[in-house]
């Protein structure tokens, strides 16, 4: 049924859930999966006319955002070599991750996301928001969210 499943990460112990149920629904579906992490984009730190002290270049902060999807990649890459599932991995810089996820669904020709919610409720739903909310809203492709 399934044969390309995105599945983005922060992380964040539900995004190793999804990432877990990925790995298992791919092996069932002989399906493959991609990992993807949406890092924040560069921007200066000014303060009036003065850069703050720990100013990086886009260069490195680049490099820190490659460094960290790395990093967040390695449950899933050992959960895809045991499980003996095709698996690769991308990153982007973006402001908005949902729109990026979903985007990268498209682009990439996945056929499912599955994803992580962390489960807010109410008031701070409203304030914080939902990245997974948000991939619902916008997304054309099923998602599986896991909790």
């Amino acid at each position: 049924m399934f044969k390309h499943i995105l599945v983005p990460t922060d992380g964040s112990e539900f995004s190793r859930k999804a990432i877990r149920r990925a790995v298992r629904l791919a092996k069932e579906q002989k399906a493959r999966v991609t990992g993807f992490y949406v890092g924040p984009e560069w921007s200066p730190r000014v303060h009036g006319d003065s850069v703050l002290t720990g100013y990086v270049s886009p260069g490195e902060h680049s490099e820190i955002v490659r460094k960290d999807a790395l990093r967040l990649f390695a449950p899933l890459k050992r959960a895809a070599a045991a499980a003996r599932v095709e698996c690769r991995y991308l990153h982007i810089e973006g402001r908005y991750p949902y729109d990026e996820i979903v985007r990268a669904a498209q682009k990439n020709r996945c056929d499912l996301i599955v994803m992580g919610s962390h489960g807010r409720r109410g008031i701070s739903r409203l304030l914080i928001g939902s990245e997974t909310s948000k991939v619902l809203a916008h997304s054309k492709i099923p998602v599986l969210v896991e909790r």
